[in-house]
């Protein structure tokens, strides 16, 4: 649907540039809200399912809470606090790091890794909300947006 549908716009944008920015915009909110709702299940959050692909890409190499909050997708998410809540869930462990004492490691543990791998399984999580696009289609969007961040 033409985004201007989706947003009840009755005037035209000002310019293509414009209404490429709050397609992105609004694209990017609808694809959060659809990965939550898939997550849900799953008592996951979007930022924590991020985290805890952070900590399989680094597996079995920790990785410290600086380390979360530069590959986050979500720059603005409380990286310390993510890893507390994944902690309760038991889905990774932390220990002081023994080469400097004011850094923590965090490791994914079995259980966050048997999470992933459910998830991977049933759903395909990213894949699933832009299978209508082509492997072409999907590669010049990403272009696209890789472009547009400069």
């Amino acid at each position: 649907m033409d985004i201007e549908k989706e947003i009840g716009q009755s005037v035209s944008f000002k310019s293509e540039l414009q209404r490429a920015a709050v397609n992105v915009l609004y694209t990017a909110s609808w694809l959060n809200m659809k990965n939550t709702e898939t997550l849900k299940p799953f008592e996951l959050t979007p930022q924590q399912f991020n985290v805890l692909r952070i900590l399989r890409g680094q597996h079995p190499k920790p990785a410290t809470v600086n380390l979360l909050m530069q590959r986050m997708i979500d720059k603005s998410s409380n990286a310390s606090r993510l890893v507390d809540r994944l902690l309760e869930k038991g889905f990774v462990t932390r220990e002081t790091n023994r080469h400097d004492k004011r850094a923590v490691d965090v490791y994914i543990s079995q259980k966050g890794m048997d999470v992933l791998d459910t998830i991977d399984r049933t759903i395909g999580l990213l894949e699933s909300h832009l299978d209508h696009l082509s492997e072409s289609e999907a590669r010049m969007l990403s272009d696209l947006l890789d472009k547009m961040r400069g």
